[in-house]
């Protein structure tokens, strides 16, 4: 057994170990676990077009497992397809590695696209 010096010439003994089981929990907020999706719609999309909103993110957490909806506005024409199922992958990715979630569903919902413009006109 090891002693503790307490800088003050006493000594004392270390606190017990409490086995892993038994030492309580961490818990993530909601809001936390949103922001981090959020984080990683952004990094799987890439730069967003010139007006486009940032990505936000809504999150339900029960006990371990996470359910998320993402909101994105993007740039059109693209492949839609091809640019959510990309999201859908790296927010699963990367709220799992953060936070220790199971991501159990993640839902996309597109607020807008973007058409390109000409000479700083929008085309409608």
């Amino acid at each position: 057994m090891t002693t503790v010096s307490t800088g003050t010439g006493a000594v004392r003994e270390p606190p017990a170990r409490v086995p892993p089981g038994e030492r309580g929990a961490t818990r993530i907020a909601d809001r936390v676990v949103a922001k981090v999706a959020a984080r990683a719609a952004r990094e799987a999309l890439g730069p967003p077009p010139a007006d486009a909103g940032a990505p936000h993110a809504t999150v339900a957490v029960h006990r371990d497992t996470a359910r998320i909806r993402v909101f994105l506005e993007l740039g059109y024409p693209c492949d839609i397809g091809a640019r959510c199922a990309a999201v859908r992958r790296h927010v699963t990715e990367r709220v799992g590695a953060l936070v220790n979630l199971t991501v159990s569903e993640v839902a996309v919902h597109i607020e807008r696209l973007h058409p390109p413009t000409a000479a700083g006109r929008r085309i409608r």
